[in-house]
């Protein structure tokens, strides 16, 4: 059942460096598509498939990220048997946070670095609107400023009532989450943001530096929340190099 969470079967035997990769509210595998080609050979992208998308559709979904934590840390333990590092943007930002204290306060020890990528740091309140309350029709338009899901998904609503259930409940989990109960983090950590996020700001992403004892590097790319869809070559090369930088 482990291999569910992760797109694309069995993590590769020969990596070096595994990078567990988290998707925004609603997201699954798709946004890290490519990545595997784009990045170096000895690292292995494991894009996680949450319950309640893509294969994983007829799930329900989780809404709280208590309930989350250690059916995920189950489903990854298997696979981090070598150095490893997590990527999330937006609530996946927060669901890899929260893996990486878990992995530290587990036998198995830290991941190798932590990559945030346009959310908040975990200790800050939300200062935006909750979109976990929003109407059926208020969601939809938020979604459509938001740029994040295609416009021939956006343009077929009844393909998008099938995917509201998942929506709604992981915004609810982002938005209702507070860091759970858990070690401070030691291992590198790399923040990323669009410069014309409307969610976060640059302050807000730099208080990531809060979050480790360890290093802190903040990156900025030109774009909005999605700024990392393409894939972007110059985000990739940023994870390239700050992986490069690992003593593994």
């Amino acid at each position: 059942m482990s291999d569910a969470w992760i797109s694309g079967g069995e993590p590769r035997k020969d990596a070096e460096v595994r990078l567990f990769c988290f998707a925004h509210a609603g997201g699954g595998s798709a946004l890290f598509r490519k990545w595997d080609a784009h990045l170096s050979p000895t690292v292995d992208v494991c894009p996680v498939v949450l319950p309640g998308r893509e294969g994983r559709l007829r799930e329900m979904p989780f809404n709280r990220m208590e309930q989350l934590v250690e059916p995920l840390f189950r489903a990854l333990s298997p696979h981090a048997d070598r150095p490893f590092a997590l990527f999330g943007h937006s609530m996946g930002a927060a669901v890899a946070y929260e893996m990486a204290r878990r992995f530290a306060d587990s036998p198995q020890g830290g991941p190798a670095a932590l990559f945030a990528s346009g959310r908040r740091a975990p200790h800050l309140p939300t200062r935006r609107r909750r979109f976990s309350d929003l109407s059926e029709d208020e969601l939809l338009d938020e979604l459509a400023t938001l740029n994040g899901t295609p416009a021939e998904v956006m343009d077929q609503r009844s393909l998008l009532e099938v995917f509201l259930p998942t929506l709604r409940a992981d915004f609810e989990l982002n938005e209702s989450y507070t860091p759970l109960p858990g070690s401070e983090l030691s291992c590198p950590v790399s923040a990323f943001l669009g410069d014309t996020d409307p969610e976060v700001d640059q302050d807000e992403i730099a208080a990531w530096a809060d979050a480790t004892r360890g290093p802190f590097m903040l990156r900025l790319f030109e774009g909005d929340h999605f700024y990392l869809k393409g894939p972007r070559t110059e985000v990739l090369e940023a994870v390239r190099e700050d992986l490069a930088k690992l003593r593994l």
